[in-house]
């Protein structure tokens, strides 16, 4: 498919996408491919910021389900977030990517604290930031925290990077006659709860006609190839 060229993006990654087969919940190796993938993005020209998940380690609401508060159990979510930043760029710097973690919840010893002018020097300096802790606020996912951020740089477009290859209209892994849609706008997938991202965030995405684009990470070399516009993705926009 062909895709506009994108100049600077947000890339969404959940926390399992760090996991390996071993049942680590930061695997070391997993973290390196994924680290490649976006060094690569970078050489190719890109401008990018980094929102990881926390689901490898811990999952506020599964953990709200089981009796913890909820708002204490989405500030340890926000904590993984931040553990999971460490580890990515650890990952980035030993392949030579000069990376910055600004974190929604000020912890000064480990990170930079968000400021918003601040990632944008970065940014321009041709650093990739980490942002972590979601938006700091319990009762927000690190979906709407990647929308919120990506609005705020005023990003291209906000990768959603995920285990499958776009935006389906069942789950493929259930339904073999599921169809995956080329492209696909922002109102269809609230219509439909396609389950992109959670909704808060392709509305933020919408009213900033801000692309999201979907595709699968797992994939070597995915990233690169969809941003050449050669891969295989879907693009969530406007209708038309």
């Amino acid at each position: 498919m062909s895709s506009p060229a994108y100049k600077r993006i947000l890339l969404k990654l959940s926390g399992e996408v760090l996991m390996g087969e071993g049942g680590l919940a930061i695997d070391p190796e997993v973290t390196a491919r994924v680290a490649g993938e976006i060094k690569d993005a970078k050489d190719a020209g890109h401008e990018l910021c980094v929102v990881v998940g926390g689901g490898n380690i811990f999952r506020g609401l599964s953990a709200a389900a089981k009796g913890i508060e909820r708002a204490t159990a989405d500030y340890m979510g926000m904590l993984a977030t931040v553990m999971n930043a460490l580890a990515v760029q650890n990952a980035l710097e030993q392949v030579g990517v000069d990376t910055r973690v600004q974190s929604a919840i000020p912890m000064q010893s480990v990170c930079e604290p968000f400021i918003r002018r601040r990632a944008m020097r970065h940014l321009e300096k041709g650093r990739v930031v980490i942002f972590a802790a979601g938006v700091g606020s319990p009762f927000f996912t690190t979906d709407s925290g990647a929308a919120l951020r990506a609005a705020e740089m005023n990003c291209d477009a906000l990768f959603k990077g995920t285990s499958v290859d776009g935006v389906y209209n069942a789950d493929p892994k259930k339904d073999s006659a599921a169809k995956r849609y080329e492209t696909v706008s922002y109102d269809t997938v609230l219509a439909d709860n396609l389950k992109v991202m959670d909704a808060s965030a392709i509305a933020l995405c919408r009213d900033n006609n801000i692309p999201i684009v979907v595709f699968n990470i797992r994939e070597p070399g995915n990233l690169a190839s969809v941003l050449r516009g050669e891969g295989i993705s879907t693009v969530v926009q406007k209708e038309g």
